[in-house]
């Protein structure tokens, strides 16, 4: 090496100032009245596991490689089911989002899209904002006309006995190439009123699934409060202006937030199962 010559980078965590740039990806195809994943490539803090198929359904599971997301990461999930293909994600532990090495912000960014006659399932376990991080998560989703979705998304605001970090979440659905939702929020330090009554108050987490099912346009939820009790806990199903409805959950912890969610899919999954037959 010439004395001009700089050294390569590391491998693995970059420097403070650039954190880690990683991209993965995974892909459900159906073949012979089964799925397969032709793709499944970790990268970064992302590794992914094969679970036992369900059925016509390809289970994959992602593991964390590393303490991720921490500042100036840049992380990105993509995920594709093509058509007449099932596939189903989950994590195998909570994400933690942690301060970093820099006061730059971290970004976690998911793109799905499914394809015609396809279903896709996003069920990872939550997001924990720990104090002093500051994270921008995305979800961009591209369904096809006659797609199914489930996904659930979870944030815990600050580990136990600590304050939360700060964390700005956009989720924006497209069907057909139109918009179905489009919503952004905003928790944590610098984020006007996020703990006032009019946004959670004294609660600590917030959730949400949404279930896109064509369905729905012959059968339309009818809008529906699913709890009985604000202080422990506050759900609401909403039906949105297309095949879709979506649950909305605020907690004062995960395991009560976890609760009320499963109780509310559960109620919404019956109802579109009925549906169906």
């Amino acid at each position: 090496m010439s004395p001009t010559t700089a050294p390569a980078p590391p491998i693995g965590r970059n420097t403070a100032a650039m954190g880690v740039r990683a991209t993965a990806r995974v892909t459900a195809a159906a073949r012979a009245g089964a799925t397969v994943l032709p793709v499944l490539d970790g990268d970064g803090p992302f590794e992914f596991r094969r679970l036992r198929s369900r059925g016509t359904e390809a289970r994959v599971c992602v593991v964390g490689a590393m303490s991720a997301p921490l500042g100036g990461d840049r992380l990105r999930i993509e995920a594709t089911a093509r058509q007449g293909a099932s596939l189903h994600i989950t994590s195998a532990a909570a994400t933690l989002a942690l301060r970093g090495p820099t006061a730059a912000h971290a970004t976690y960014d998911v793109h799905l899209t499914v394809a015609e006659h396809a279903e896709l399932r996003w069920l990872p376990k939550p997001l924990i904002s720990a104090a002093g991080s500051n994270l921008r998560q995305t979800w961009t989703i591209d369904l096809a006309p006659t797609a199914r979705l489930v996904l659930r998304e979870e944030q815990v605001l600050g580990r136990m006995g600590e304050p939360p970090g700060h964390v700005a979440t956009r989720l924006t659905v497209r069907r057909g190439g139109h918009v179905l939702l489009d919503q952004e929020a905003d928790y944590g330090p610098g984020a006007p009123g996020w703990d006032t009554p009019a946004v959670l108050g004294h609660h600590r987490t917030t959730g949400q699934i949404l279930l896109v099912d064509p369905d729905f346009d012959e059968n339309p939820r009818e809008p529906q409060v699913l709890t009985e009790s604000p202080e422990d806990g506050q759900a609401v199903l909403t039906p949105l202006a297309g095949p879709a409805t979506l649950i909305t959950a605020l907690a004062p912890d995960g395991l009560r937030l976890r609760h009320i969610l499963n109780a509310a899919y559960s109620t919404s999954a019956d109802g579109s199962n009925r549906a169906r037959k």
